[in-house]
């Protein structure tokens, strides 16, 4: 069934749409990250255009994200003190990613723009996510970050206690990855969790069973921001496509946390990198396959 998007201008079909945040949703509860990683490339894919793929799709994030966090409230593996600290500076950095993203499709090179983001930053965190994560498993090594006693983390001032993380270090750190995963959530209309995942096991030393639930607790308000913001400065959220990905999305978190709990630690960081690797490499296929049509001349008359 085709259903016209009035914002995006085009045709698509409504089951589609509907798998597309199924599946999305499903990455979202199984790996603890918002999907948006995945949800806007392949919008742009099926020709959604970026500044609509980015702004709608964060909606699709905020929802996939709420359903997955209820079942890790649930359970009490969500670090709310920690998650706070990520989310003040998710805004800041959201609020600047914000007015890059507007500057940057004013001279109409956001679909350039966003597709480079993507290549770089899913190139990096994949690569590095999934050589630490085979070095672990070869190793039988535990989940935690070893040597947690004599990281970075520990040295610096501003310390807080987060109990349910059971960590004591300060939170200039957890704010810093807080700003990143708010700028690319504005650019590239991702809830950050590629990189806020692999940062708080890695960087922060936090145990791997409360890392999924609080980041998805982090991403549902600097997403719901980001998509706000976008709505309001740029009028580029669709909400029947958002309507249509929420919907699966639901659906298909609710079978990704079920599906979570059964993997090990160091079994769902190997299937995330190799999906954020096929991801990037899809993107920069794209970038490097010259056209058929160099040109468009659509709507010029003789």
């Amino acid at each position: 069934m085709q259903v016209y998007l009035p914002i995006a201008e085009v045709s698509v079909n409504a089951l589609l749409l509907f798998g597309l945040g199924g599946l999305v949703g499903l990455l979202s509860g199984l790996f603890g990250v918002g999907g948006g990683f995945l949800i806007t490339p392949l919008l742009l894919f099926i020709g959604i255009p970026a500044p609509v793929a980015v702004a709608t799709g964060a909606n699709q994030v905020v929802a996939a994200s709420v359903s997955g966090v209820m079942t890790h409230l649930r359970r009490k593996t969500v670090d709310l003190t920690m998650g706070s600290v990520l989310l003040a500076g998710g805004i800041v950095g959201s609020t600047a990613g914000i007015w890059v993203f507007n500057k940057v499709a004013a001279v109409g090179q956001i679909e350039l723009f966003v597709q480079l983001c993507y290549v770089l930053f899913l190139g990096l965190i994949g690569a590095l996510m999934l050589l630490e994560s085979l070095r672990t498993l070869l190793r039988a090594k535990p989940a935690v970050a070893p040597r947690r006693n004599h990281l970075l983390v520990h040295r610096l001032p501003l310390k807080v206690k987060f109990r349910v993380s059971g960590l004591y270090i300060s939170v200039i750190p957890p704010i810093l990855v807080g700003v990143l995963v708010g700028f690319l959530a504005a650019i590239m209309g991702v809830g950050g969790g590629f990189i806020m995942v692999p940062a708080m096991i890695y960087l922060l030393g936090m145990p791997t069973k409360v890392v999924i639930g609080t980041s998805l607790f982090q991403i549902i308000f600097v997403s719901a921001y980001t998509t706000l913001i976008h709505a309001v400065m740029s009028n580029t959220v669709d909400m029947l496509l958002a309507g249509l990905l929420i919907v699966g999305g639901v659906v298909g978190a609710q079978l990704g946390t079920r599906l979570g709990v059964r993997l090990k630690a160091e079994q769902l960081r190997i299937l995330l990198a190799l999906l954020v690797l096929a991801v990037c490499g899809k993107i920069a296929l794209d970038l490097l396959i010259e056209p058929a049509d160099l040109y468009s001349l659509a709507g010029v008359r003789p």
